[in-house]
């Protein structure tokens, strides 16, 4: 990783800022902390994040209410760190437009490469793609990461993009729920995880997200797309 990406960790446990803060730096990160919402929001608004690692459960606001805040100008990745591990705050975070949802059990090197994946997949390191995909009403740039639907910009997230991407460079081709897990979630998730992600994006691209024609369900198994 660059030392240009900067990482903003959010949460009022001082231990845990600090701690990832030590092994975010080792690993070359630049990092700022906020311990509530609204510092977040103040460091945000002054800095260039490339990701954010936002803690649920804080004083005032909490960290929903700040992901969907961001969300309405910034598509930069967004890990929810939360002590709990129940799938109703997991899909509340990903529904709001969180990349992942990481449990504060985990270790410190795990919560790195969780970030590690979420830069990659975001394009913060990839190459440049001139390529143009046309599928009608959907369009994809590739250079410029910009999707339009109907002419009008699709304001995806990065993971969103990125199972978009997948789909469309493969239509017609089966992802397994494994699959996607393997890829976008290191295989850490199930079946709701890629429900979630992929209802929302239906929401950003089909005319009837209830009778999706582009992001079809192969029953029991996963998803193709029919663009091709």
């Amino acid at each position: 990783m660059s030392e240009a990406n900067t990482i903003l960790v959010v949460d009022d446990d001082q231990s845990i800022v600090d701690l990832l803060r030590d092994f975010l730096e080792y690993e070359n990160f630049h990092v700022l902390t906020a311990w509530d919402t609204a510092q977040a929001w103040a460091v945000f608004q002054q800095n260039s994040v490339h990701c954010m690692v936002l803690d649920i459960m804080m004083p005032g606001q909490n960290g929903f209410e700040l992901c969907r805040r961001i969300r309405a100008e910034s598509n930069v990745p967004i890990l929810f760190l939360s002590a709990r591990s129940d799938d109703v705050d997991k899909i509340r975070g990903l529904t709001l437009g969180g990349d992942d949802y990481i449990v504060k059990s985990a270790s410190p090197g795990e919560i790195i490469a969780r970030i590690k994946a979420v830069l990659r997949r975001s394009g913060s390191q990839q190459q440049r793609d001139e390529r143009i995909l046309d599928f009608g009403r959907i369009k994809l740039n590739l250079s410029a990461r910009e999707v339009t639907v109907d002419g009008k910009n699709a304001a995806l997230t990065p993971k969103e993009y990125e199972l978009l991407r997948l789909f469309v460079e493969h239509p017609r081709h089966v992802f397994t729920y494994e699959q996607l897990l393997e890829k976008f979630w290191e295989g850490v998730g199930d079946k709701h995880t890629i429900r979630v992600h992929l209802g929302r994006l239906r929401e950003k691209i089909e005319s009837d997200p209830n009778h999706p024609q582009y992001l079809v369900n192969v029953w029991g198994v996963g998803y193709r797309f029919e663009g091709g």
